[in-house]
């Protein structure tokens, strides 16, 4: 029995090679985050909370773009099961289209309605947070911010379809490298230096180092790749023409699209999530953002993990060796499931210090651990529907995973949230712990739809299984 969940020496050797250099990257990524939310943090709690509510928008922006990445690696990683280069460079150029695209797009739409997008998470009545000074923060912080959208859409663009090669070592090179900048410039721009004439810009020299970290990440995925044009054979030739065939170009459109879109909706559910607890006070916006910036560091094992398993699958699937994928994916959930214990255990223990890191209210600390602690319960649960979430999504099964993802969100924990939180006066604690424990549900239905298997299918060849 243990057999069917517990691989041999080979296959942890196959999911750790391509899982490790993207936990390294989104884990440097991560703590540099978290070390310049301190940093913010140390300022101000105003300051804290205005970055906490425009990088709620920039995840969804985030969000989006890895929808539209993803949607197209669906058939990156099976064209490179097929060894077709050909097929990989036409969808690097349909990532960059359409990537680029929608990247103007949210510029635009965050430029001129930014502010009141903002102000949506400043309804609560409760807290000690000025929310004029964190409305003011907030939108300084945001539209610095989207000088650097355009260059992490380019990066992204080439180093997700590396990781569909299983290839991820430049990108984590430049992951790196950025974060590092980053961390300097956060230092230096934040507090300034007055040896050097640098002014201390706040919440503006944080948004100032990040925008440059993205170029520099940038230029190194860009050089890394073009100079290594035999590892890298879709480079070749990508940019003599946008062309894309039309068969491909709709294939990705009904498989990706969706995607997209299902990841766009879903990081809405999450801002809409975010702005009912926001109802109980910006108390709770600063004690929210705590918990979320940490556990971003801490969850970084499993989430790269799952975003490794849908690789490995596609890529299976793209060879048409069904056997093999239906075999080796409940061991990577069970494998999954682990590192998410592990990080439940390890977030758990951490919530009776990490807060006290904070110059915020007695209160948002106190909180802030509570909710740490409720978090860290639903970890190895969280662990296991993300890595549902990229079984299903290996074999194209788009329908599913928006049912199974985004109507989830929205058709059980928004309106869950939302009536507790406008309706009720249930104190944040109980309210939070409700919404999180109805991943249980979803824990039910990811199970069900792995072990059916609906999603074992070849969608680069015309015939399916």
């Amino acid at each position: 029995m243990l057999q069917k969940y517990i691989g041999d020496r080979p296959f942890y050797r196959q999911l750790l090679k391509l899982s490790v250099p993207i936990m390294i990257q989104n884990g440097i990524t991560a703590f540099v985050n978290m070390l310049d939310n301190i940093m913010v943090g140390s300022v101000g709690e105003a300051e804290m909370t205005g970055v906490a509510v425009a990088n709620q928008l920039i995840f969804i922006f985030n969000l989006c773009i890895f929808g539209i990445l993803s949607g197209a690696g669906l058939f990156s990683a099976q064209f490179k099961g097929k060894s077709d280069h050909e097929g990989i460079r036409h969808t690097f150029r349909f990532k960059m289209i359409a990537g680029i695209g929608i990247t103007v797009l949210v510029m635009g739409v965050f430029y001129f309605f930014g502010e009141p997008l903002c102000k949506l998470y400043m309804q609560g009545s409760e807290g000690n947070i000025d929310p004029v000074k964190t409305l003011e923060y907030a939108y300084e912080y945001l539209v610095i911010m989207l000088i650097g959208l355009i260059p992490y859409t380019v990066s992204q663009c080439y180093a997700s379809t590396q990781r569909d090669m299983s290839l991820p070592m430049s990108s984590m090179v430049a992951g790196v490298v950025a974060t590092g900048v980053n961390l300097v410039l956060n230092l230096m721009l934040i507090f300034g230096v007055p040896s050097l004439n640098i002014p201390a810009l706040g919440v503006a020299g944080a948004a100032i180092a990040t925008v440059i970290a993205r170029f520099v990440e940038l230029a190194i995925v860009v050089i890394w790749t073009h100079t290594h044009k035999k590892v890298f054979p879709f480079i070749q030739g990508a940019y003599r023409s946008l062309y894309v065939p039309k068969r491909l170009v709709g294939q990705i459109i009904v498989k990706g699209f969706p995607l997209m879109l299902n990841e766009t909706v879903w990081a809405l559910g999450i801002a809409v999530l975010g702005q009912c607890y926001s109802m109980r006070g910006l108390d709770v916006v600063a004690a929210h953002n705590i918990v979320q910036t940490f556990l971003n560091v801490f969850a970084v094992t499993f989430r790269s993990a799952g975003v490794a398993i849908g690789i490995i699958l596609g890529q299976l699937l793209g060879a048409k060796k069904w056997d093999q994928a239906k075999e080796e994916s409940p061991k990577m959930v069970m494998f999954s499931v682990f590192l998410g214990l592990l990080t439940g255990i390890a977030f758990a223990a951490c919530a009776g210090f990490i807060p006290n890191m904070y110059e915020v209210p007695d209160a948002v600390r106190s909180l802030a651990s509570i909710l740490m602690l409720i978090t860290a319960c639903v970890q190895p649960l969280e662990a296991y529907v993300h890595s549902s979430y990229f079984i299903l999504r290996s074999g194209g099964r788009t329908g599913v995973t928006i049912l199974f993802d985004c109507g989830y969100t929205w058709f059980l924990c928004v309106p869950v949230a939302a009536i507790l939180s406008y309706l009720t006066a249930t104190p944040i604690v109980p309210l939070y712990a409700i919404v999180q424990a109805l991943t249980l549900i979803k824990c039910f239905a990811g199970g069900i739809l792995v072990k059916k298997g609906i999603w074992i299918r070849n969608i680069v060849d015309t015939p399916e299984k």
